[in-house]
């Protein structure tokens, strides 16, 4: 069998949706895996591919070909007790992050359900909306668990220039400022009415529930300075404004 297209350096690393899909499919087979010529192994291999093009990380349309495929679900029997307790010997070579995956996902089914559904949905509709899926991320704000794709989707629906403005007027309205909702700073008290516009807006929604042709409610999104915004997205799995609002609380009140 020949080397698997990791080994070659015009390949990029395995992303974490391409992971999460490739664990899915182990898991289906994980007492016999399949074939490289199965069905689903070639299934697979396409749609990985299309992630790779739709997110700008490779316009080859083979750089994840079924023998890849075949190899990397190989590699996540080094991670199953099922196998490794019978004394058989797996691959030891790998992406460093299929570890942090298994433990993840492996014995979370519903959510890795979830999650692989909402990936693929995106993907597949994904010449049909507007949505940016090859922009990079911010230097600073890490991907999510669930990986580039869904990540990308977050990040283009809390920038939405509408919206956006709706959330603001909102809460202008209700509250007459524009002020943080983890730690409560309010621009335009400390530097000045005519800044009342800048502050951040976040999408809150789970990344798994992000349906193509979703509409998104004013509900969905929160009002966050730079700082809390930047620590939201501080590490890959994300935390959640009451949890950013919660350490803020801690650290004011050991001051």
């Amino acid at each position: 069998m020949p080397p698997s297209p990791d080994s070659n350096q015009s390949n990029p690393a395995w992303s974490r949706d391409e992971l999460v899909l490739a664990l899915n499919l182990y898991l289906l087979y994980r007492n016999r895996l399949p074939s490289v010529n199965h069905p689903e192994v070639r299934a697979l291999s396409e749609s990985l591919n299309l992630i790779g093009n739709v997110t700008g990380v490779s316009k080859n349309q083979h750089f994840r070909n079924p023998n890849s495929v075949y190899m990397k679900l190989s590699n996540f029997s080094r991670w199953d007790p099922s196998y490794t307790n019978t004394g058989r010997k797996s691959l030891v070579k790998g992406n460093k992050d299929e570890e942090l995956v298994w433990l993840e996902f492996a014995n979370n089914p519903k959510r890795l359900a979830e999650v692989v559904a909402t990936i693929k949905a995106n993907v597949e509709t994904v010449y049909a909306t507007p949505l940016a899926l090859s922009v990079e991320e911010e230097p600073g704000f890490f991907e999510a668990e669930e990986g580039k794709v869904l990540t990308r989707v977050h990040r283009v629906r809390e920038r939405d220039k509408k919206l956006v403005k709706r959330k603001k007027d909102e809460a202008l309205k209700k509250h007459g400022v524009l002020q943080c909702e983890a730690c409560g700073f309010n621009f335009s008290k400390t530097y000045g009415p005519d800044v009342e516009g800048v502050i951040d807006v976040h999408h809150t929604k789970p990344l798994h529930t992000l349906q193509p042709g979703d509409k998104t409610k004013l509900a969905d999104l929160a009002l966050l300075c730079a700082n809390c915004h930047r620590v939201v997205h501080s590490r890959r799995k994300w935390l959640s404004v009451t949890e950013v609002k919660d350490r803020y609380l801690a650290a004011k009140n050991k001051a």
